[in-house]
């Protein structure tokens, strides 16, 4: 990105915790995020994606940040010990599982509009539930912003082809960005730049924007006995 491109301006505080997902989940993973979402927005975090997987058995992935975009290994587990014992007590899962607390990334999700304005000018890939012109998966440079549709720049399209479209970040199913050197250097950036506003050095204060893989931690289960990635759970 050029050293002129205009800068996306912070939301407020509160006006970030309250900007809603655009996309969202469905089924068991929809009932993980309406119990622990309220709870995560008391707490200063935004709930990014929950996903249920067949991983270890079963493993319920909380994907969660801090409004500027960081989240550090102590912030996964400060969300950890306030939802592991909600999710005991509302059991949206019939179930054993292990629980996950992770950042979004740097190949993060996108489900905000701020986050499709925040990486314009980034590849990335995007995934429709509803078919546009008969496609359902895009891959190019995020563009503008309109409302609640996107624009996305297609350079690898045919020259008789269109060479953009507009879609309905509603009728996403799902949109990340993808890893390239370009993300991976303007996260570095952005992390520092981050840390750096809040007073924070890399030593002492919160991670800077998370590596490729995210930050996960477990927490404990029932009884004071730690899960392991590799382990199930006991849920009493």
């Amino acid at each position: 990105m050029s050293e002129t491109e205009p800068r996306l301006t912070p939301l407020p505080l509160e006006a970030a915790l309250d900007e809603p997902r655009l996309i969202t989940e469905t089924g068991v993973a929809q009932r993980v995020g309406r119990i622990v979402e309220p709870m995560l927005r008391g707490l200063g975090y935004r709930l990014v994606r929950v996903k249920v997987s067949g991983l270890n058995g079963c493993t319920i992935q909380i994907m969660a940040e801090r409004p500027d975009g960081l989240m550090a290994v102590t912030d996964c587990e400060a969300v950890s010990r306030a939802v592991s014992p909600l999710l005991d007590v509302e059991d949206p899962v019939a179930t054993a599982y292990n629980l996950e607390i992770s950042s979004p990334g740097i190949d993060r999700p996108l489900v905000r509009i701020s986050d499709f304005q925040r990486w314009a000018g980034f590849d990335a890939r995007i995934e429709m539930a509803v078919p546009v012109e008969g496609r359902k998966r895009f891959r190019g440079l995020l563009g503008t912003v309109s409302g609640e549709t996107l624009t996305i720049l297609l350079p690898d399209a045919p020259v008789d082809a269109p060479q953009s479209a507009t879609l309905d970040i509603r009728d996403m199913s799902e949109a990340r960005l993808v890893l390239t050197d370009a993300v991976i250097a303007e996260s570095l950036r952005r992390g520092k730049a981050e840390l750096k506003a809040l007073g924070e050095d890399e030593e002492g204060g919160a991670e800077a924007e998370p590596a490729a893989k995210p930050q996960r931690h477990w927490p404990q289960a029932r009884g004071g006995k730690p899960v392991k990635p590799a382990r199930t759970s006991k849920k009493a």
